[in-house]
């Protein structure tokens, strides 16, 4: 049985904060001119690193290019919007000043990408309502590709209008994934969903940049997505350019998609339906299956809960 679909979110978040006329365009004017800024820093660094450490789990890295783009995207933010809280990967939360509004930031989208050399990643500039995706904007530097979205404004790629695709069955669809830091460490780390779509699919790419993902979604280079384990800073963003180029964005159970669960499915409507049923089908693999038999141990066990 279908699951009805939920809500757009950034039409919700848009009948939420009540803006004045024009406001919303000012707005993703700013997260714009904030992601190119961010993304101007990447550029800069890019190849010429000199440092690279990882804050506290393995894989998860922050280098000086990390740091010079979030200090420029919140030069712009602060400069603009003053008002307005902000949620960066980086420098954490700045509260606003009596708004709902909140900025969502991830300077270098594709961090581990960018710290080998390979040239996939971008500045992520979200805007959220309450915790809901309300606009954004993505810088991908290497590509010189400017993606934006809010409601009612369309979905952009430089100047060109973004449109998900028709795609309705997985048996034609090329899918993208990602896998979170703590896959290591438990057995709901997506590698049984992985060879289940692969199986089943054209392919199953790994782009290592979950904003990037969202926004080739959007641009109806891929057909749909999914994954576990993101942040806000990761999807906010990319989930208004799915919804603004008339994609469906949920939970792996088809409800709402929530930014503090970290779990969505992001495809063509189409797709949506095939999506959930195939992911309700998955269960963890054995950690002896992928050489990880330590998981398997009774304390490991619950690493495979939700």
């Amino acid at each position: 049985m279908s699951s009805p679909a939920p809500a757009c979110l950034t039409a919700s978040a848009l009948a939420a904060a009540a803006l004045p006329a024009g406001r919303l365009e000012a707005l993703a004017a700013v997260a714009r001119r904030a992601a190119e800024a961010g993304a101007e820093q990447l550029r800069l660094h890019f190849g010429q690193l000199e440092r690279i450490r990882e804050k506290g789990r393995a894989g998860d890295l922050v280098t000086e290019a990390d740091v010079a783009a979030e200090r420029a995207v919140l030069a712009v933010l602060e400069r603009e919007t003053p008002e307005l809280g902000v949620l960066a990967e980086e420098g954490g939360r700045r509260e606003g000043r009596g708004s709902t509004l909140e900025w969502c930031v991830d300077p270098l989208d594709g961090t581990t990408n960018y710290a080998h050399g390979y040239p996939l990643f971008g500045t992520s500039v979200g805007l959220t309502v309450a915790g809901v995706p309300l606009l954004g904007a993505l810088a991908v530097p290497v590509l010189q590709e400017l993606y934006w979205s809010a409601p009612g404004l369309g979905a952009w790629c430089n100047d060109s209008p973004l449109r998900v695709t028709q795609c309705a069955e997985v048996g034609q669809a090329l899918l993208v994934t990602g896998f979170a830091y703590d896959r290591h460490t438990r057995l709901d780390n997506n590698y049984a969903e992985f060879a289940w779509f692969t199986h089943r699919s054209r392919g199953v790419r790994r782009g290592g940049a979950a904003a990037v993902d969202l926004a080739f979604v959007a641009a109806g280079r891929l057909d749909g997505y999914w994954e576990r384990g993101l942040a806000p800073w990761d999807l906010a963003a990319g989930i208004a350019l799915v919804e603004g180029a008339g994609g469906v964005v949920c939970a792996y159970d088809g409800g709402p998609a929530q930014l503090a669960e970290g779990r969505i499915i992001a495809c063509a409507p189409g797709l949506r339906q095939p999506l959930i049923d195939g992911l309700a089908q998955c269960r963890p693999l054995p950690g002896s299956s992928f050489g990880a038999p330590e998981l398997d141990a009774p304390h490991g066990a619950a690493a495979a809960a939700p």
